[in-house]
């Protein structure tokens, strides 16, 4: 017997009720600005990742820690939208600084993102900058860091 097709609503199923009308919303406004779905089963869970139509790159995965859901957004275009990093909450900027620097891991490394938030320089590995929780305080900042995302990926 083939297995199982992983679907959006396995995955859903697996989300924190508290967190479900937020992970819908932020998947209905991918689909509907051409984002493409893959579901894939990791150790710890599903990742979720959403490529964008047009750059066909990755533009974020949901993927499921030991501590809940996390969201990873690969922000190639921050430098155009550096006015919104910061309006970020402090606990996100926290999770960006504990992220780890770019080593420039080697020459078929996508290279990671140099930025600046209130004042302090980053230069951080695009794997794990942008890694943040999905809770009450990151929500209404992730929407709007993914649609800067995608007007500039659109652009």
């Amino acid at each position: 017997m083939p297995d199982k097709e992983l679907s959006f609503e396995d995955f859903l199923s697996n989300v924190s009720p508290v967190y479900q009308e937020f992970v819908k919303e932020t998947h209905a406004y991918l689909l509907d600005n051409g984002c493409k779905l893959k579901l894939q089963l990791a150790k710890n869970g599903y990742v979720v990742s959403y490529s964008h139509g047009k750059s066909k790159r990755v533009l974020h995965n949901f993927v499921f820690r030991k501590s809940g859901l996390v969201i990873r957004i690969y922000g190639d275009f921050v430098s155009q939208y550096l006015a919104f990093l910061e309006t970020l909450p402090d606990a996100m900027v926290k999770s960006i600084a504990k992220a780890p620097d770019c080593k420039l891991c080697n020459e078929k490394c996508a290279k990671g993102y140099a930025f600046s938030i209130k004042g302090t320089a980053y230069q951080k590995c695009r794997y794990n900058c942008f890694l943040f929780a999905v809770d009450d305080g990151s929500i209404p900042f992730i929407k709007p860091f993914l649609a800067n995302e995608v007007r500039e990926r659109s652009a």
